[in-house]
């Protein structure tokens, strides 16, 4: 029988994105590997923040999680239904900030690809594709609050999974979390080609320190939390 792994590629081969939703790349696959080593059943509840085309809550969802995910991304949110659909997965998909959606609810299993790169702006975008990815001038502007609001949406034992670029700083997400009184690790680690948004920004990330002259590869790492 091919494995959970096989099946979540075969899976993400076969999903529709829509223009300017974000499409599986390497950190979607590096956390949805992750995700594979969770032990996931029928009464176990999902929570994805960020969901995209729903590659990864549905997944989850194909092991017999009960899983909600969430978007700010109007089109993301039709996405992730459509292939909701298309695969004949249950999945719960709400537009919206993810506080504002799971008020009053927590779950086993919190996982996200927040928006992550270092951006010249300080202000977050609002609307268009760049929401995917922009995050401030450190990266940090999501997961910062996802660190600060995960104790409230995990219940006891719960676990959170993040993916982001080494640009951000793992170490200080590490500490966030613990200062939260969730206690954290690093879990994978991948080593990615940068893409279009990097290049873009190249001279603008060296001056402010997050690479150095002629680097084309990115650090990716997972990091895992369990609430106590």
């Amino acid at each position: 029988m091919p494995s959970t792994a096989v099946k979540r590629r075969a899976l993400l081969s076969r999903l529709l994105a829509l223009p300017g939703v974000y499409r599986p790349q390497a950190d979607t696959e590096l956390l949805g590997d992750e995700l594979g080593r969770e032990d996931l059943g029928v009464t176990t509840e999902v929570l994805e923040i960020g969901t995209g085309t729903g590659a990864v809550a549905l997944s989850a969802a194909a092991r017999g999680a009960r899983v909600t995910a969430v978007d700010v991304s109007r089109r993301a949110v039709f996405t992730a239904r459509l292939n909701a659909l298309r695969h004949g997965l249950p999945l719960r998909v709400l537009h919206g900030d993810f506080m504002a959606c799971t008020q009053g609810r927590r779950f086993d299993v919190v996982v996200t690809n927040p928006p992550y790169v270092p951006s010249p702006s300080a202000r977050v975008p609002s609307s268009g594709p760049e929401r995917a990815w922009d995050a401030g001038p450190d990266g940090r502007a999501v997961i910062d609050r996802i660190c600060e609001s995960a104790p409230f949406i995990l219940r006891p034992g719960g676990v959170l999974l993040m993916v982001h670029s080494v640009m951000c700083d793992p170490e200080r997400t590490l500490k966030r979390l613990a200062q939260a009184g969730l206690p954290a690790q690093v879990t994978a680690k991948a080593s990615v080609p940068w893409g279009p948004v990097l290049h873009s920004r190249r001279p603008w990330l060296q001056k402010q320190g997050f690479s150095e002259a002629g680097e084309e590869r990115e650090g990716l790492v997972v990091i895992r939390a369990q609430a106590i």
